[in-house]
């Protein structure tokens, strides 16, 4: 047998039998078996591992080794007959494609590129919501397309792409590969930006330093690609930069590379929100225009973003690209977790009985045809011990909304108090506004939430224009809190003082404390309005229903619905016995003394009961309700209770 050491403590043992065979320590296959090192070392010296060998005083192991079975009886979360199961790791965070399906548990996507390689679009921009697994796919198609030192086909041989034959095959490790991810580019000024950009930049030419030695390129494409290695290409040079590297890997290697931008808008987004926008799109424009249209030099390219709406100022005149987005059939599945997939992982994690609630929470998104749910959360979730939270809202927010929801119309504020009760609405979908549109039409608003994941579609129709003619409504329980934190808040202009009011209201609602209440919403109208806003009763009810949105947890919320004789206001049907139901009949009026304003609440409340409002909630069997006629006037407000 023969033992050679090569660099990085790697050991290729070898013999004429077997040849040569790559071998890892027992601390590099400890984590890729997601077990500990001595658990390793104890294999290995009970001859549990075909093919370890020990070099001197360590234990080196077939970096395609198997993991042992292990009948030791343990205590822990994940145990079926006694026996330990162990699982591999979540990958909460891991966008790197070896190592997340070499050291976690890895939700098969490799069938992407079968899809992409039969359609064979020229270049393709998938348009999905944050955190749904974006980088990741283009990471995997990065391993499986890029030319490396590495045999990279053994990270696809056990993957459902392999499984599909040898013309799928043959293009694994075949191209070289241009690859930048803008996902972190958040910066307030185009400078900070710029020099984010020209960084990312200097990275990805130090990872094809082959060019610098070879005799295939010209003395003048070595000097500039030693000069964006250095950090000294300018705006302009830099604008060329995907051009230029994809013609000389082209050059080097006899074939056009594949360009792979991750998360092309957020620049773009962050130049619109801190208004650098004409800096960071004139460059991009450029960045792009070189890299997809008319380049010769090119085999395929791929684009992700969240959104596709600057596609008019970006990409005009690339006739060659292929939009895929929420709306489209195509790719449906590859971006999210389906339904099976989640079974899956639910049984694997032992699990199961969990479905129910993870799909109240996490499911609900429609893209294509396919119900999807979101894979941050879903694995957030399990990786907590199953703890139901609203993962997706702490991963950053889309600060594109402030500036869509200044402009949001009466009618567009009720719809959205509409979809915070469980509402569906009828809204006009355009995934092609540009985002200087955004503030000039509010209707956008909808496009909006639908691609950045706050909104899915039940129910869509095509229009002859190429809009959608949509249902719209919330996905899921976590995107309901999601409201509440980021659309609720900023549509009442909830501070820190607004919100510590809302919770002192829901507390009093909670405690049946009239007196609480009345000062609470008194508070919030003394400190939060002015007389200009407070114009009608639908003004108030919006508010009102604004602050009782904290109490959704004990309460389903319904406005302006059909019991007895007439229409309610607001009712707060409990979601447990324990808890009363609760019915508001608001009204208003202009320039109401006290004494009015009194006379006007014992009005409403008088009305809950001629009407029979209370009809409804007592055939769901609410026995206890309690009844609430508030009246305002200004930033006065009066509540009589029964």
């Amino acid at each position: 047998m023969q033992i050679d050491i090569l660099p990085n403590n790697v050991y290729t043992v070898g013999d004429d039998k077997r040849g040569y065979v790559h071998m890892k320590s027992c601390k590099q296959m400890a984590m890729v078996w997601g077990i500990s090192e001595r658990r390793v070392t104890g294999f290995c010296k009970e001859g549990m591992i075909p093919g370890a060998v020990k070099v001197g005083k360590r234990w080196q192991i077939p970096d395609d080794a198997k993991r042992p079975a292990d009948k030791r009886i343990v205590t822990g979360r994940y145990i079926k007959s006694g026996v330990e199961n162990e699982k591999k790791p979540l990958p909460v965070g891991i966008s790197d494609y070896i190592r997340a399906q070499l050291e976690y548990y890895y939700v098969d996507k490799t069938l992407l590129i079968k899809e992409f390689l039969d359609r064979k679009a020229f270049v393709s921009l998938f348009t999905r919501p944050r955190r749904f697994g974006k980088t990741l796919n283009m990471d995997m198609l990065r391993v499986f397309f890029e030319i490396s030192d590495e045999d990279t086909s053994r990270y696809f041989t056990d993957k459902a792409i392999w499984k599909c034959g040898d013309e799928y095959r043959k293009h694994q490790g075949k191209y070289p590969v241009i690859f930048l991810t803008f996902k972190d580019v958040k910066y307030d000024s185009w400078e900070a930006t710029f020099a984010k950009i020209s960084g990312l930049l200097q990275e990805e030419f130090g990872r094809h330093s082959e060019l610098q030695n070879s005799d295939k390129l010209e003395k003048y494409e070595k000097n500039y690609f030693e000069k964006v290695l250095n950090g000294q290409a300018n705006e302009v040079e830099l604008s060329a930069s995907l051009q230029k590297l994809s013609k000389m890997l082209a050059i080097h290697y006899k074939k056009a590379p594949i360009i792979i931008i991750d998360e092309y808008d957020t620049p773009i987004q962050e130049g619109y929100s801190k208004e650098f926008y004409d800096e960071i799109i004139g460059f991009m424009r450029n960045f792009f225009s070189g890299a997809f249209k008319d380049n010769s030099n090119l085999s395929y390219g791929f684009l992700t973003g969240i959104l596709r709406i600057a596609q008019e100022s970006i990409f005009s005149g690339l006739n060659n690209l292929t939009v895929n987005s929420v709306m489209d059939e195509e790719y449906d599945g590859f971006f999210g977790f389906t339904e099976s997939e989640v079974a899956e992982m639910l049984a694997y994690y032992g699990a199961s009985d969990k479905e129910e609630e993870l799909r109240s929470w996490y499911d609900g998104y429609f893209f294509g045809n396919k119900e999807i749910y979101n894979p941050w959360s879903v694995i957030n979730y399990l990786s907590r011990g199953c703890l139901p939270q609203a993962y997706w809202v702490n991963t950053g927010k889309n600060e594109v909304l402030e500036d869509v929801l200044n402009t949001a119309t009466d009618d567009i504020t009720e719809k959205l108090y509409s979809l915070l009760q469980g509402d569906r609405v009828i809204a006009r979908i355009d995934q092609n506004v540009v985002y200087r549109s955004l503030a000039e039409d509010p209707a956008n608003i909808y496009s909006l939430l639908l691609v950045a994941g706050y909104l899915k579609t039940p129910k869509k129709e095509l229009q002859g224009d190429g809009a959608w003619l949509c249902e719209v409504s919330i996905p899921n329980r976590e995107i309901a809190a999601v409201y509440k934190s980021e659309i609720l808040s900023h549509l009442m202009q909830i501070g820190a003082m607004g919100r510590a009011t809302a919770n002192k209201i829901a507390e009093s609602l909670y405690a049946q404390d009239t007196k609480k209440l009345q000062d609470g919403i008194g508070e919030y109208l003394k400190k939060s309005i002015s007389f200009y806003d407070a114009g009608a009763e639908g003004f108030y009810h919006g508010l009102v229903l604004g602050l009782i949105a904290l109490m959704d947890n004990q309460y389903r919320i319904r406005s302006n619905r059909e019991s007895g004789d007439g229409r309610y206001d607001i009712s707060l049907f409990p979601r447990e016995n324990k808890y009363p139901g609760m019915i508001m009949e608001l009204k208003w009026d202009k320039d109401l003394n006290d004494e009015e304003l009194d006379a006007l609440s014992a009005e409403a409340l008088d009305q809950i009961n001629k009407k029979g409002y209370d009809t409804e909630m007592r055939e769901e069997g609410v026995a206890d309700i309690i009844k609430f006629g508030i009246a305002f006037s200004g930033k006065k407000v009066k509540i009589r209770t029964e």
